[in-house]
């Protein structure tokens, strides 16, 4: 089995796990600290969440140049490269303490009006904590990008796997007990600092990693920070996306609002994972065959297979969402959070389309040509909070949802499937033409799932559970019947047969049936 297929079945391993985390921990959280208090968790850690852009891309670098050296076979040039991508870091780890302080010192004036005296407190404790952790998390996380140029998805993903399910373990019983959320972030800090000196670990003992701290070779710092500049500004463009409203809902709403966007939120990362899961796998994989010169037509021939993949996927929770989220969130969170929605839909519509794109992103890191993509969606980002401002303080959530959506359908949407046609040979009709023709099985069985709930009515646990099964059987019927063609039915066979061998072979079949 090829490392890109087993890091596929990993990430969504890694992703169902997440997935299942968010579903007992968020409402155990929600229930625990308040909705005032879990608001305020959720406001600065969106805070906290900008100093990830202090990256400058130099994570995409170091995949794309240590790929390349691989393609070349150069190690002496690997070594150079990581020790001045650990200078880099360094520096950065030194520049977030500095920023992160500087801001701190503006959190009174900027929140004065909508968090208390304690809530502010808090705010300060918690903010010094992950600053801490962004800076010491730098240097460190070089380790994790090698480990993904080499390929060595399995190892990376379990790591995530692993955090993900600690992370909670041991912050659930300190809040049961009567920690808050300053006690939730020391905890996430250590875990998050322990599993990065192991990726350090690893790439040491297993990767034999090795820094050389030569002479700077000036030009290929140029180029490296040119190819880091144009990712570094798509960053700051997601964390726009993403975060700055609920920093806007922070500042003219307080914490209520802010807790309601972040469960909306819970949803869409949660969404975007189901397509970045995958997608970040083919980042080596293009960069080598970029490298070896490969055509216009084999770069759509991917895109369009991983596309139709991805939107297979995508449609299906899309579709889902809109049948079942209104009374899942009712159960799940509580009615205090219905409006969260609303925000969901508003978001997750156009946010389909770049999703299910997401292999064309990392063509353009390949080839290098993601300057017109980060200079369009900064002018959006702008635009993003220009708008969400007034629309914030009018209606609230669903305001700020408003303002989000339509940066996505300018920005991500119109503008990029233009470039992609237009700068990067990509045959963007072929692409539509393809996701159209497995559009029309989704349309039947969103029919369906309305019938389904218009027959039961009832929305208890076991109902709304049955009602997901027939929703379930529908979708993979039609799309079998009308949707997949040879190459993913195979794909989805082997799937089923690698399931099937792993159980025949295990201890727990022979368990099962004694």
């Amino acid at each position: 089995m090829s490392s890109i297929k087993k890091g596929a079945i990993l990430s969504y391993l890694s992703l169902f796990v997440t997935i299942l985390i968010a579903l007992l921990y968020t409402p155990i959280l929600i229930r625990l600290l308040g909705q005032s208090e879990y608001g305020l968790y959720a406001l600065i850690g969106s805070i906290a969440s900008y100093f990830s852009i202090m990256d400058l891309g130099l994570g995409n670098a170091i995949v794309r140049y240590t790929a390349r050296n691989r393609v070349v076979g150069d190690k002496a040039a690997e070594s150079n490269l990581n020790a001045l991508f650990l200078i880099m870091y360094s520096i950065l780890g030194i520049l977030t303490l500095i920023i992160g302080f500087i801001f701190l010192n503006k959190l009174n004036s900027l929140f004065d009006s909508s968090l208390t005296l304690i809530e502010l407190k808090k705010a300060k404790v918690m903010l010094i904590i992950l600053i801490i952790n962004f800076a010491l998390s730098f240097p460190l996380g070089i380790f994790g990008s090698i480990m993904q140029a080499y390929e060595k998805f399995m190892a990376i993903k379990l790591l995530t796997i692993g955090r993900t399910i600690l992370t909670p373990m041991v912050t659930v019983p300190l809040i049961y007990i009567g920690y808050g959320t300053v006690a939730m972030v020391v905890i996430t800090t250590i875990i998050n600092l322990l599993f990065l000196l192991f990726s350090m670990y690893y790439s040491f003992k297993y990767l034999k990693v090795s820094f050389y701290f030569g002479k700077l070779d000036s030009k290929i710092v140029k180029e490296i920070l040119g190819y880091s500049f144009f990712v570094f500004l798509g960053v700051i463009v997601d964390q726009v996306y993403w975060n700055s409203d609920q920093f806007i809902l922070g500042i003219v709403a307080g914490t209520i609002p802010v807790a309601v966007y972040a469960i909306a939120m819970q949803f869409i990362r949660i969404y975007m994972q189901f397509s970045t899961s995958i997608s970040g796998l083919f980042l080596p994989k293009v960069t080598m065959m970029v490298a070896k010169k490969a055509s216009n037509n084999e770069l759509t021939e991917i895109m369009i297979k991983y596309g139709r993949l991805q939107f297979i996927i995508m449609a299906y929770i899309l579709s889902g969402f809109i049948l079942f989220g209104q009374p899942f969130i009712n159960i799940w969170a509580g009615n205090d959070y219905r409006d969260a929605y609303y925000i969901v839909l508003l978001v997750m519509v156009p946010l389909s389309i770049p999703l299910i794109q997401n292999v064309g992103l990392s063509i353009l890191y390949a080839k290098n040509l993601q300057g017109f993509r980060s200079i369009i969606l900064i002018f959006i980002a702008i635009l993003n909070v220009v708008i969400s401002i007034p629309l914030a303080k009018e209606f609230g959530g669903i305001g700020a949802a408003c303002a989000t959506a339509i940066s996505l359908i300018i920005g991500n949407i119109i503008s990029m499937n233009i470039y992609y046609q237009r700068k990067i040979g990509i045959n963007i009709k072929a692409f539509w033409k393809n996701i159209y023709l497995i559009t029309i099985p989704v349309l039947i069985t969103l029919i369906i799932g309305v019938g389904i709930n218009y027959l039961i009515k009832e929305n208890n646990l076991w109902f709304f559970m049955f009602k997901i099964i027939l929703f379930t059987f529908a979708y993979i019927n039609f799309m079998w019947l009308f949707g997949f063609n040879k190459y993913e039915k195979r794909l989805i066979l082997s799937f089923v047969n690698l399931a099937r061998n792993a159980f025949y072979k295990s201890d727990f079949k022979k368990k099962f049936y004694k």
